[in-house]
């Protein structure tokens, strides 16, 4: 069967698809900037700052609720298209290559430079290694994939799906399966509720987890070689969605013209979380169902919202936004000791937080876009994590499609 594609339109948005990967990225060195600033109860990072602030709690509330499902969906639609330019055997060598190899070579160096970063936050007030981390080396399953987690996932989820389709190609030889699930893909995007579809898996996995928070979201499976069934769920729905999606790229317009009709909604929602989340849990039975239900509608509302958006308003090519989509993957790799050390350098100063939180950044984001372009764009490093490496003479010049398809 030939899945309804309109590729001859598809370069064009490919650009805002691939930013709103690298943007997903990007915003998670914002994300994990922020957590330092966050007052917890118990704490959860390596260092609590002497000048916590409700704004940065709520900007990493509100990050957390789309960042990895919106990640996730555009990992499987930009897999999809590798799958079926490279072929079985070219799309298992290049996942090997860009994702399996950077979370061996980088995990342990990633731990190892943050085992110092932790000891250093140990000798202040509210620092340390968290409550509970495992040590090393762990006791497997237990293992701390820390930030480098959703490359263990995108490989099980690579795996489970080519297993998957290899079952369906089997069974439905003359393709009237697919062209069903097709249609179904299709009836569901052409309805306003397409969003509330895909939220019930992860809602009723939500609703389920008796230990489910609201400031948790999907719980990150980061320090397990077993993951989640919460974490399988949500993004492996997203990912599936992605992949489909790639069979009928005509859908995106759907998503573009439907911007505005998902922000809108998406933004209340996340208000009514956000303000469910400031109640002191354990939350009453009828109130936690309603959080977990305007969660998982949040996460899919928002995640239609942003890439809606970014195919409205990013369709047309942009160096600068071709350049950060190609280093988001290595700075996303090696920001988590860089950010960590300046929230310890910062963490008792006497310092207003806004000032705290852009010292952070404006240090991090330079170090971290010098050490790609002296290290990675131009080298080996770079034909691993974005496909092949790009000439100096080319610096300028790329396609979305070439480096997307993570």
């Amino acid at each position: 069967m030939v899945p309804t594609n309109s590729l001859a339109r598809a370069p064009e948005r490919l650009h805002a698809l691939d930013a709103v990967r690298g943007y997903a990225l990007l915003l998670g060195i914002v994300l994990h900037a922020t957590i330092s600033f966050v007052p917890a109860p118990t704490r959860f990072w390596i260092i609590q700052d002497s000048h916590p602030s409700l704004t940065l709690t709520v900007m990493f509330f509100v990050i957390h609720v789309f960042r990895m499902t919106t990640f996730f969906v555009i990992a499987g639609f930009f897999g999809h298209m590798s799958f079926h330019r490279r072929g079985g055997a070219g799309f298992i060598r290049d996942r090997l290559q860009r994702i399996a190899l950077p979370l061996i070579v980088a995990c342990p160096i990633v731990f190892t430079a943050v085992v110092p970063v932790a000891n250093w936050a140990a000798n202040f007030p509210n620092g340390g290694p968290p409550p509970g981390a495992p040590g090393w080396p762990p006791v497997l399953p237990a293992f701390p994939l820390a930030h480098l987690w959703f490359l263990y996932v995108l490989l099980q989820l690579y795996a489970a799906t080519l297993l998957l389709r290899a079952g369906i190609v089997w069974l439905d030889r003359d393709g009237r399966i697919r062209a069903v699930g097709d249609r179904a893909l299709l009836w569901a995007m052409r309805s306003p509720l397409a969003p509330v579809v895909l939220a019930v898996p992860i809602g009723i996995a939500f609703n389920l987890d008796p230990r489910w928070l609201v400031w948790l979201g999907v719980r990150t499976p980061d320090q397990s070689l077993i993951t989640n069934a919460q974490a399988l769920i949500g993004f492996g729905t997203a990912f599936g969605f992605g992949w489909l999606l790639h069979r009928q790229t005509d859908l995106l317009k759907i998503l573009e013209q439907r911007w505005l009709f998902n922000l809108v909604p998406a933004i209340v929602l996340i208000a009514v979380c956000l303000d469910l989340g400031f109640i002191r849990p354990p939350l009453p039975a009828p109130l936690r169902f309603v959080a977990a239900t305007c969660y998982a509608l949040a996460i899919w509302t928002t995640t239609f919202a942003m890439i809606g958006t970014a195919l409205r308003f990013l369709s047309g090519y942009s160096g600068t936004r071709r350049y950060l989509a190609d280093a988001s993957y290595w700075m996303y790799i090696i920001h988590i000791p860089i950010v960590l050390t300046l929230q310890v350098a910062v963490s008792q100063l006497d310092w207003p937080w806004p000032a705290k939180f852009a010292g952070i950044l404006l240090v991090a984001i330079p170090v971290m876009l010098g050490s790609y372009h002296l290290l990675v764009r131009h080298t080996f490093i770079g034909a691993v994590l974005n496909g092949r490496r790009i000439p100096r003479r080319d610096a300028n010049v790329g396609t979305a499609a070439n480096s997307a398809a993570m």
